[in-house]
């Protein structure tokens, strides 16, 4: 024969609503030591698996972030560089404006009267080949006049005896053999020919020759190729993760920005050369025409003029590269606020109201209490007949 303990309805009821308060003590106690009120696909699937998304939706963009983060950087550096290679252009301005106002003059009296003679008198103005063939029936007037015509401009005259040739030239003249010095009284040139920005073959020139502005605008042609070095240098060196956009004009070097983790929203930027070379400026060197060295007003303003063409490149790239980086810069900003809003919508999902669950757990702790108190009182019928059989 079996047997059990026998409880009450009431017994029993206040035992179950202990056991409901201990179960909810529990979950209250869980949420406060987690923060969370749905850890667990058990606790709500729907709002887990959702917050589930939205956290991981928000971890690919935080992933993106660092990416759009080097993205400004590269551009910036792009930027810095234009910036910086403007100063050294307009440097290049400043030198090359210096050249244009420094006066070249050759000037200088012949050593020697005038001795009619039939020579080949051949020289060079700033560079060009000039020549004129004397007779030995021309005086001195006679050849006056046909150099100046040879020249192209009134460049020799006599001295105030009349016997002497005089050179006064807003130019550079350069003689090409000692034979067409000597025929025009001046005396051989002794040491090195001079070489200011030509290829011709010359001669020294006679110590009666005085060319002032010629040397000095070579050396400003050489502070120009130096500044032109100094523009390439300065483009390559302005990258940033090895990425450069300024210089490098091919069609694949380009900076790709995704802004999505499906990479259906992005922004391609391409590179542009902004070195010398891209920029259409070149190295003065010596010609064959007068072009080397600064040599020719007309050569220091083309020379200018694609200063002008550069700086209007410049600008233009910069305007470029300044619209992408706004582009950037806001897409930036946007994706740190999606990812904040992302975040918040999970944590709206799952995450716990501590001070509701703070306000659970102390109204569950009085219902235990009470919850015990009402089991004390429904034994009391059967405490009152254990003191009867006592």
């Amino acid at each position: 024969m079996s047997s059990g303990i026998t409880l009450s309805s009431a017994t029993r009821q206040n035992l179950l609503s202990l056991q409901d308060t201990a179960s909810l003590t529990s979950t209250t106690q869980n949420r406060l030591a987690t923060g969370l009120k749905v850890s667990s696909a058990l606790d709500s699937p729907v709002n887990f698996f959702t917050a589930q998304a939205l956290s991981n939706r928000s971890a690919d963009l935080g992933g993106l972030l660092d990416s759009i983060s080097n993205g400004v950087q590269v551009i910036q550096a792009a930027n810095q560089g234009i910036t910086s290679i403007q100063k050294l252009i307009d440097s290049a301005k400043s030198t090359a404006n210096q050249a244009l106002s420094t006066q070249v003059t050759t000037t200088g009296t012949a050593k020697d009267d005038f001795t009619a003679a039939a020579s080949t008198v051949a020289f060079y103005v700033n560079g060009t080949a000039k020549s004129t063939t004397l007779a030995a029936t021309d005086d001195i007037d006679a050849a006056i006049g046909k150099l100046n015509t040879s020249a192209g401009s009134t460049m020799f005259s006599k001295d105030t005896t009349g016997k002497k040739i005089v050179l006064n030239a807003s130019a550079d003249v350069e003689f090409k053999d000692t034979a067409s010095q000597t025929a025009l009284g001046f005396s051989a040139g002794s040491g090195t020919a001079p070489n200011y920005g030509t290829a011709n073959t010359t001669v020294a020139q006679a110590k009666e020759l005085t060319v002032s502005g010629v040397d000095s605008r070579k050396k400003l042609a050489e502070q120009f190729n130096t500044l032109l070095t100094q523009i390439t240098q300065l483009a390559k060196d302005s990258s940033f993760n090895g990425v450069n956009l300024i210089s490098n004009g091919d069609p694949t070097n380009k900076l790709h920005i995704a802004f999505n983790e499906k990479d259906t929203a992005n922004l391609d930027i391409q590179g542009q050369d902004l070195t010398s070379d891209g920029l259409d400026l070149d190295a003065i060197t010596a010609g064959t025409t007068g072009t080397g060295n600064f040599l020719l007003d007309a050569d220091v303003k083309t020379t200018l003029l694609s200063l002008g063409a550069a700086s209007d490149t410049l600008r233009s790239a910069s305007s470029t590269f300044g619209s992408n980086l706004s582009v950037v810069q806001n897409r930036q900003d946007f994706t740190k606020r999606l990812v904040n809003i992302l975040d918040t919508g999970a944590a709206n999902l799952t995450n716990a109201d501590l001070n509701a669950e703070a306000a659970n757990s102390q109204a569950l702790s009085t219902r235990q209490s009470l919850g015990i108190s009402a089991l004390s009182l429904a034994n009391q019928a059967q405490q009152g007949i254990l003191q009867l059989l006592r």
